[in-house]
């Protein structure tokens, strides 16, 4: 059968045997018998390799000495552990000798492996820790492979320092004081190469740049018995031992479980020489043990035969029974690729072979993956700064496919200009490019956003998630209690007008001029930070404004995220207004105007040194009222020359509009009760008690002005927020206000509109303007006060981050 297999593969069974490697298989006289243990025979392994390159403060709230600790362990068996298999420390922690303590351990108890302790001291602190360590996850012969997920599981050790200081630390106590955990998926566990940042916790916000590279092994699981003369009747026994010891105890089980594992091992070799073969591309290196080795399947030859280095003398695949033309037919023919998608079409031909046959096939393609892998290993520490850079540039463009299965995303034309009805004009207009259209006047907005967030919660529910990729279990642990976000990218498709009585017609007038669409076009994915030099060209601050009797570290999350995705952006917490936001907003705003000022200068006399910059990219961020501060700072006249600088704005929780048309009762009894107990000036101005005309309130001189010029605004909202009326955060029409005909209903319609006129950018800029509706999951907290006033909502956005993360990682160039 064979002799007929090699004719159609095109092998010629006379022609001579092409040059193989030193350790190929000898001829028959001198072919080296096998001593097989039956149950181990088949064995396989999963290894686990964790690239450790640096720990980066971002907001560690005390000093002391940290480690990072790593086990690994199957999903379905909490017993069941990775052993540390190998341990490469490629450099030595770039630290000073006082602020490294002892060295590398592994835990022979709970087999967990755990970094150099290392002293942090300050925000923003790297240490350079660039060592790796191998898990292997072995998988028992009654186990069938690919059928339970591999849980990673990251602790931060910690330790304080001693008051003697560090020559008085004789041991090293550390308690875990927080953890990470990462799933890799079954289909994963053939092969994978994946950057994975770790980050602990809101109280522990830190970043461990790290990769994970996943192979598929045969086990070590045979020796190689004494050399023996072929005259010799020891020979015939071991020949025996080989032939007849599997028939044994070798039946159609074994033969179903080694075709299976045939299988896995090839489609393990196809992922990772594909992965190795991009990386390579990639960093523009050569893997030369791979290119100085022929390794089509069967064959591994060499192509100088003459080479003795490591990486072919690993090469064993001595006790091989059939042909090696015979094998690369058979291999060949089983294994198809459709879309880069590995099947598996001619797999009956495997189950022809006899079992000594599968052997043969089973140890040559294991033998050939252990190459590959060793190869990769040794690739890696050669080039693991520019591997792990390209991985994170690959893990940075795929967040917005990653998470979208929490985010909604649409596109929505953006109202020419709401009339007194309730309606806007834009039918007036030939609209350009319309995606969608508002919402009806009869629909409830926020009750609308609220069961469309459910019903797709509903969903995710209902979705059994198995990618390819490692999975964050802070979201895919219980991805039912992730928020939600419907994200609406706006569609301006009108320009400016006057804001006179003939605003309208001067706008028909310039008809002509391009609808401008929101779309970001080219992606620009941000860059690993670790040796990451700061623009000298460019100043970047973004400035963090709190909310009402708010602290100034309240955002520090979302500015953690924003450090993750810029580490050279300045940020400024403001802190000018703590204990002073129920004064006037236009002392607030000068307040703010004169830090922001002085922060600019003290940032540029510090770049001076360096040759000065050339450009400033001022961006801001405000939770609550802190966005009216940030827009009465933006309106004072000593901002006029920092407004052509504006970049980004992100405004959580935002009353623009004020508190009009408030639909809670009991959040509006509590205004009521703090202007007239406490007086607040700024509540005054929120509810248009601060002047008898309308027209000449504090907000409705606001809504003029102070948006206009920043190149990117996104508007967070949430439904479920009590605190700020849903409209006011969305700056958008009201249903309340459209059935009110009073005086009062036209001077919103007028803020409204004059708000929408500053967003539409003229047709020569183009301006990104978002609405993010982010929905959290709120059935674990009850029913309860702070859920009934809608707090729970306004106060949770101070309080996680994975909103921020899904919004800023899916559009960077926001951010950048």
């Amino acid at each position: 059968m064979f002799r007929r297999m090699r004719s159609l593969v095109g092998l010629n069974p006379k022609s001579p045997p092409p040059k193989r490697l030193l350790n190929a298989r000898p001829p028959t006289w001198q072919r080296r018998a096998v001593r097989f243990k039956p149950p181990d025979m088949l064995d396989t392994v999963h290894e686990i390799a964790i690239y450790i390159h640096r720990f980066h403060n971002l907001d560690l709230f005390q000093q002391g000495w940290y480690q990072i600790k790593i086990s690994v362990r199957w999903e379905d068996n909490q017993i069941s552990c990775g052993t540390p298999a190998r341990v490469i420390q490629y450099e030595a922690p770039d630290v000073a000798p006082d602020d490294i303590f002892g060295v590398w351990r592994i835990d022979d108890a709970d087999h967990s492996f755990s970094t150099q302790p290392f002293r942090i001291k300050y925000a923003r602190q790297d240490v350079l820790l660039s060592v790796m360590v191998s898990f292997n996850l072995t998988i028992g012969k009654d186990e069938s492979p690919l059928t339970s997920a591999v849980i990673l599981k990251f602790e931060l050790m910690y330790a304080p320092i001693l008051e003697n200081g560090p020559e008085m630390q004789a041991s090293f106590d550390a308690v875990s004081a927080a953890f990470h955990e990462f799933r890799i998926p079954p289909k994963a566990l053939l092969g994978l190469h994946s950057y994975c940042p770790i980050h602990f916790d809101a109280f522990h916000a830190v970043l461990v740049d790290l990769s994970i590279h996943v192979v598929f092994l045969k086990a070590a699981t045979y020796t190689r018995a004494q050399k023996v003369s072929s005259t010799s009747h020891v020979v015939g026994n071991h020949a025996e031992e080989h032939h007849e010891e599997p028939n044994q105890i070798l039946g159609q089980t074994w033969t179903l479980k080694a075709v299976k594992l045939i299988k896995l091992l090839l489609a393990s070799r196809e992922l990772i020489l594909g992965e190795l073969q991009k990386i390579s591309k990639a960093i523009g290196e050569t893997i030369d043990d791979l290119n100085n080795a022929d390794l089509n399947l069967g064959r591994l030859e060499s192509i100088s035969s003459s080479r003795t280095d490591s990486s072919t003398a690993s090469l064993d695949i001595s006790g091989m029974n059939m042909g090696v033309e015979q094998l690369v037919g058979i291999l060949h023919n089983i294994l198809e690729k459709s879309n880069g998608v590995i099947e598996f079409g001619n797999d009956v031909m495997l189950y022809t072979l006899s079992k000594e046959e599968l052997l043969d096939v089973f140890f040559t393609v294991g033998n050939q993956l252990s190459f590959i892998w060793n190869a990769f290993l040794k690739f890696h520490r050669i080039n693991r700064i520019r591997i792990i850079e390209h991985l994170y540039d690959a893990w940075a463009s795929d967040r917005k496919a990653e998470w979208s299965i929490w985010m909604i995303h649409s596109k929505i034309e953006i109202p020419h200009r709401y009339l007194r009805s309730g309606v806007d004009d834009s039918s007036h207009h030939n609209g350009l490019g319309k995606v969608g259209t508002p919402r009806k006047s009869s629909e409830d907005p926020a009750q609308s956003s609220i069961m469309r967030a459910e019903l797709h919660r509903k969903s995710i529910g209902q979705m059994k998630i198995n990618n390819q990729s490692v999975q964050d279990m802070q979201i895919f642990g219980d991805p039912s209690h992730v928020p939600v976000i419907l994200v609406e990218q706006h569609i301006m498709n009108v320009p400016l007008h006057d804001s006179g009585d003939n605003s309208l017609l001067h706008s028909l007038n310039h008809n002509v001029m391009a609808a401008i669409s929101t779309q970001t076009g080219e992606r620009t994915a941000p860059k690993l930070g670790f040796g990451a030099k700061k623009n000298g060209r460019i100043l970047k601050v973004v400035v963090f404004v709190h909310g009402f009797q708010g602290h100034h570290l309240d955002l520090r999350l979302v500015r953690n995220q924003w450090l993750l995705i810029d580490p050279g952006v300045e940020c400024l917490m403001s802190e000018t207004n703590e204990e002073k936001t129920s004064g006037d907003f236009r002392e607030m705003g000068s307040r703010l105007a004169e830090e922001v000022i002085a922060f600019i200068r003290r940032k540029m006399d510090k770049l001076s040194k360096y040759g000065g910059c050339n450009d400033i990219k001022l961006s801001f961020v405000g939770h609550s009222i802190g966005n009216i501060i940030i827009r009465t700072a933006l309106a004072e006249s000593m901002m006029a020359p920092f407004l052509k600088h504006l970049h980004t704005y992100m405004s959580i929780s935002g009353p623009h509009l004020g508190y009009w048309y408030s639909s809670n009762s009991l959040f509006n009894s509590g205004l009521w009760l703090l202007k007239k107990l406490k007086g607040a000036q700024c509540i005054h101005q929120l509810t248009f008690s601060d002047h008898p005309d309308l027209q000449n309130t504090f907000f409705y001189g606001l809504c003029k002005k102070t948006l206009a010029n920043f190149k990117n605004i996104i508007l967070l909202s949430s439904p479920q927020d009590g605190y700020v009326p849903y409209h006011s955060a969305r700056i958008e029409l009201c249903q309340a206000s459209s059935s009110d005909h009073s005086k009062k209903a036209g001077v919103f319609m007028e803020m409204l509109n004059n708000c929408l006129d500053q967003i539409r950018a003229p047709s020569s800029q183009r301006r990104v303007f978002m609405r993010c509706d982010v929905n959290f999951d709120q059935s674990t907290q009850g029913r309860n006060l702070n859920t009934i006033i809608g707090r729970a909502a306004h106060i949770e956005f101070l309080e996680t981050d994975i909103f921020a993360k899904f919004i800023m990682w899916s559009y960077p160039e926001l951010f950048l």
